[in-house]
């Protein structure tokens, strides 16, 4: 098993760079997230509707990792838990990275179709 020891052989790290890093994402993922999907439409994303659904859910899964992997070093969990963590975040980020696929796939078909117009805001 792998282990990565910094700070004195403990594995959480100092948790101050957690609490940064879950105020950051907090801050800038979950209001565009949450946005999205009761109905905003970002200024770049204008022209690809036909996906955004799919890109919110994405952004959430994002938010997710973090979560899933900085709240147990805020607690000081073991390193075993730790470990099972990350590789439920793993997990997470390879289903946001299929969200985001899905999302080009379907704004790149609408595109082609001109099915989708973008809204009047």
């Amino acid at each position: 098993m792998l282990v990565i020891a910094y700070e004195g052989g403990k594995v959480n790290g100092n948790p101050l760079y957690h609490w940064i890093a879950l105020a950051v994402y907090t801050g800038l993922l979950l209001p565009v997230a949450v946005a999205i999907l009761a109905g905003w439409t970002p200024p770049w994303l204008r022209k690809r509707q036909a996906g955004l659904r799919f890109h919110a859910y994405g952004l959430l899964c994002v938010y997710a990792v973090m979560l899933v992997n900085g709240i147990p070093r805020i607690a000081g969990a073991s390193s075993g838990t730790v470990l099972a963590c990350m590789g439920v975040g793993i997990g997470l980020f390879a289903a946001a990275a299929v969200l985001f696929l899905l999302s080009e796939r379907k704004d790149s078909g609408a595109q082609r179709t001109g099915a989708v117009e973008p809204r009047e805001s």
